[in-house]
């Protein structure tokens, strides 16, 4: 069983539960990459196995993407491995320290993003 999101419209990120679920708006908006960017990466997703492209019977100008096995295998990897870094640090930390910790790290990301903007 496969599961399915229309690029540009939707795309697919894995939920809590380990679904993938919808997001709204264009998957290149939501990453903060181009078009082509955002096609190149999928180009090399597909290649290597994690998702497949078909056309979509309803809309000739939009393709589905479509998880396959292998992608939600790494996809729950990934999520398996975030959970096991998030308990660690929920020993290590008190809940205000785990806190200020994801507060700084937005930070710092939000400085990289404007650092890339600005060059």
């Amino acid at each position: 069983m496969r599961d399915s999101r229309t690029l540009p419209e939707t795309a697919v990120r894995v939920g809590g539960n380990g679904q993938p679920r919808r997001i709204g708006g264009r998957p290149d908006t939501k990453v903060g990459i181009t078009k082509q960017a955002a096609s190149q990466l999928i180009d090399t997703l597909v290649v290597r196995g994690y998702v497949e492209r078909q056309d979509n019977p309803d809309d000739r100008g939009r393709r589905t993407i479509e998880l396959t096995d292998r992608g939600r295998a790494a996809a729950t990897a990934v999520r398996s491995g975030v959970e096991a870094v998030d308990a660690e640090l929920a020993q290590l930390l008190s809940p205000v320290g785990l806190v200020g910790l994801r507060a700084g790290l937005e930070a710092l990301a939000d400085i990289r993003a404007r650092t890339e903007e600005g060059s």
